[in-house]
């Protein structure tokens, strides 16, 4: 398998949705969650995030919730052969778009169990700008570990190392940005005060 700097990583569309309308459900704060999938059978320069799972909007620095959530969302998906692969990261402020030492810190985590997971960064800009343009790269950007081990943000070029699986993705999350969609999505927070909310959001792309 190669190095962080030459995989790719393709997200699927629900993955990618899930992930930008639970950062819009909660706008004025910081929100995460983790990506879900696998090393492509057919290229193994290739991780695939089939799914997403949205976990807090407030406290995300807590440790505790953080590692019960880790654990209960790898017990459901080992079954599918899936695992964590990653993190997602929405920051507070509008306009900011550095890697938090929170962002941080939690990837180490994941990346301890799976090395190639990258950070993705949600970028309020690329988000504004969606109704607007017919731009098809992610709202998101990829941040990867480099040699030395410290977290880089995947320059312009890197737009080719994420992929959206879907090409009409940003069409998609258009509509259901402009429907309200993201009302409707429940993270592991809601979860953990309500055990009634689901996290894997079952409905949401009915």
């Amino acid at each position: 398998m190669g190095s962080n700097g030459e995989l790719k990583y393709e997200i699927s569309q629900n993955a990618y949705i899930k992930l930008v309308l639970h950062s819009l459900r909660h706008k004025t704060a910081a929100v995460n969650g983790v990506l879900v999938g696998r090393i492509s059978p057919k290229d193994e320069g290739l991780v695939e995030i089939s799914d997403s799972v949205p976990l807090f909007h407030s406290n995300l620095t807590l440790l505790p919730p953080l590692e019960i959530s880790l654990i209960m969302i790898e017990e459901h998906y080992v079954a599918q052969g899936l695992s964590i692969v990653g993190y997602f990261h929405a920051n507070e402020r509008f306009d900011d778009v550095d890697l938090c030492g929170v962002a941080k810190n939690i990837a180490d985590h994941i990346s301890r169990y799976f090395p190639p997971a990258p950070i993705l960064l949600l970028n309020n800009k690329k988000l504004e700008a969606l109704s607007k343009g017919k731009d098809r790269s992610p709202v998101m950007q990829l941040c990867v570990k480099d040699a030395s081990k410290n977290w880089r943000v995947v320059g312009v070029d890197g737009g080719s190392k994420l992929l959206l699986k879907e090409p009409s993705a940003n069409v998609v999350l258009s509509d259901y940005i402009s429907s309200e969609k993201w009302k409707d999505v429940t993270d592991v927070d809601d979860h953990l005060d309500d055990i009634t909310k689901d996290w894997l959001n079952p409905g949401l792309f009915n």
